[in-house]
């Protein structure tokens, strides 16, 4: 149904604007306002069982955001933060994260669309034209500016002086170079920093507590140990610098119960060495869970996963932990067998 079949009668009252004047072309103004088109009816305005419609539509919307919202307090409770699903085309993802982003994404959709629909069904839509003065200044005051602005120019004898009018310039133009000078504080480029810590080939794993060198047997199955590479001492300058990056935590597994090819591969009689730096903000990892052998970042619950490669689980961390390649030398301890191969810590501009 539209406007044009309701009697004129029943249309609702017109509250005086000019829908549809238009303005004439002239010399002085060239660009002739097409005014307002007719303003057109909607259902709404003159069928209130359309109108009763759109509200029921309105609400519904509302109360699927409630029911979503009550959805999203279920899952969070009830679905276990380990628990994997396979969602096509996606893959195997979170059971917990697919659930808690699909319910909140309901919602806030609904509430929204919810809101767009009552504003464009039910809410007025007259266009209301709202006349202003013209933007441009009048002759006369265009013509006082022009003749302040060269008088001005006449007075500074900006022309005639052009020894002051050069050096002038030149101050103008240099005087920003100091500001560029000023970056140089903001330090060296970092370079290829961000991709390498202190490990190395042949480097011994030396426990943090003891500072002793560790062997095989000083790593019991379910135990956590943390370690840094041989030669780094808490007195060097650049220890902070140097641990941020190297810190590593060190678990010993039933190799039957490493899941990861490669992660059983860069082991050790199921002794594996990931690195202690979460991937989320680059918190340090300390909390472990021997029977499913799960690690938990303290500062925003990311946890990841020691027995399938450190893949994340659960929390907001974006990737897994890197593993360092480790095995047992001539003499019996642990050394790496290279550095990780992809940075520690969280991502940054350059990870690829």
């Amino acid at each position: 149904m539209s406007s044009q079949d309701i009697p004129e009668e029943n249309l609702p009252a017109e509250q005086g604007h000019a829908h549809g004047a238009v303005g004439v072309a002239d010399e002085k103004n060239p660009f002739a306002d097409p005014g307002l088109p007719p303003h057109e009816h909607r259902v709404q305005d003159i069928d209130e069982r359309a109108a009763k419609r759109s509200e029921r539509a309105v609400a519904m919307l509302f109360v699927l955001s409630m029911l979503a919202t009550v959805a999203f307090i279920v899952a969070y409770v009830a679905i276990p933060h380990d628990k994997s699903i396979y969602v096509f085309p996606i893959g195997h993802i979170n059971a917990l994260n697919f659930a808690l982003g699909l319910t909140l994404g309901t919602a806030l959709f609904s509430i929204g669309a919810g809101a767009v629909h009552w504003a464009r069904t039910l809410m007025s839509d007259e266009e209301i034209a709202d006349e202003r003065h013209a933007i441009e200044a009048p002759p006369e005051v265009k013509a006082k500016v022009m003749a302040d602005f060269k008088q001005g120019a006449k007075e500074s004898a900006l022309g005639r002086r052009k020894l002051i009018r050069n050096t002038m310039f030149g101050a103008l133009a240099l005087f920003p170079l100091s500001g560029v000078m000023l970056l140089r504080d903001l330090g060296p480029l970092p370079g290829t920093k961000l991709r390498h810590t202190l490990w190395s080939k042949g480097k011994l794993l030396v426990n943090m507590n003891t500072n002793q060198p560790l062997r095989p047997s000083d790593v019991a199955v379910g135990s956590l140990t943390f370690a840094k590479p041989e030669g780094l001492e808490e007195h060097d300058h650049e220890f902070q610098t140097e641990i941020a990056k190297a810190a590593l935590m060190i678990v010993r597994i039933q190799p039957d119960d490493i899941k990861d090819k490669r992660e059983l591969e860069w082991s050790h009689e199921g002794i594996v060495a990931y690195s202690k730096i979460c991937t989320h903000v680059g918190c340090p990892i300390s909390l472990y869970e021997q029977q499913t052998h799960h690690v938990l970042c303290p500062c925003h619950q990311s946890t990841f996963d020691l027995s399938d490669g450190a893949r994340v689980i659960f929390g907001p961390a974006g990737h897994a932990l890197p593993q360092l390649r480790i095995g047992v030398n001539d003499e019996g301890y642990l050394e790496a067998l290279g550095d990780f191969d992809e940075p520690v810590g969280p991502a940054f501009w350059e990870r690829g």
